[in-house]
């Protein structure tokens, strides 16, 4: 069986591109392999523990090489639970919309949470810093209400595109392919909505067979 994870960075429920193209690439997923099993964390339904205080001391300490204590042990429970959440996942699954250029703020808590040494990287003074997830493949759903498939939209930047590789890279997570969708207003729309989707059903059966090799393979 076949795990993926789907993290929905939009607030916006059904009426959101990002999440309608994930639905949509989750069921030609199901239909190209019928044993999927979907596990799905939505952002803005799910009590993220803030990253202050216990969490935070719980990280410095794993840093030091110093144990926890009652509370930081505690915060540093449920991060762990997060990390290995998104490790028991055979594909990696996110759709999100750009806001200013970037990602939505929840999306970057979640990132911020499962970010942690010891977890999903590991620092030697020596070698610097190493990824301690296996690879496997990742797709991240952006949408955009400007088009940014040649580079910047009227002057405006995609800061979300470098940001999510160098973020998942740095944890392990390198076989990344990112599916814009843009325009999503305007005459373009639904031209930009119908090649995200034609895009997304031909990484559905890829997205399996490399699953299946381990993520054996390099995002596009």
């Amino acid at each position: 069986m076949t795990t993926l994870l789907h993290v929905e960075g939009s607030p916006r429920g059904e009426a959101s591109r990002s999440t309608q193209a994930a639905r949509r690439f989750i069921e030609a997923l199901q239909a190209a392999g019928p044993s999927l099993s979907v596990d799905h964390l939505d952002l803005w339904q799910t009590d993220l523990p803030p990253f202050d205080g216990a969490a935070l001391m719980a990280k410095y300490a794993r840093l030091a090489g110093r144990s926890h204590d009652g509370p930081e042990a505690t915060a540093w429970a449920r991060i762990a639970a997060m990390v290995e959440r998104l490790d028991r996942a055979d594909c990696l699954l996110l759709s999100t919309p750009m806001w200013n250029f970037s990602i939505p703020y929840r999306l970057k808590h979640w990132i911020d949470l499962i970010t942690q040494p010891g977890l999903s990287f590991a620092f030697d003074s020596a070698t610097g810093y190493a990824p301690l997830l296996r690879p496997r493949p990742a797709i991240a759903i952006v949408a955009s209400a400007g088009d940014y498939a040649t580079g910047e939209s009227r002057g405006r930047p995609d800061l979300a595109t470098p940001y999510l590789r160098a973020a998942l890279g740095f944890i392990g997570l390198t076989d990344l392919t990112i599916v814009p969708v843009g325009p999503t207003i305007g005459p373009g729309a639904e031209v930009a909505a119908e090649l995200a989707e034609e895009r997304l059903r031909q990484l559905a059966e890829e997205c399996l067979r490399r699953s299946a090799r381990g993520g054996a393979g390099a995002g596009a």
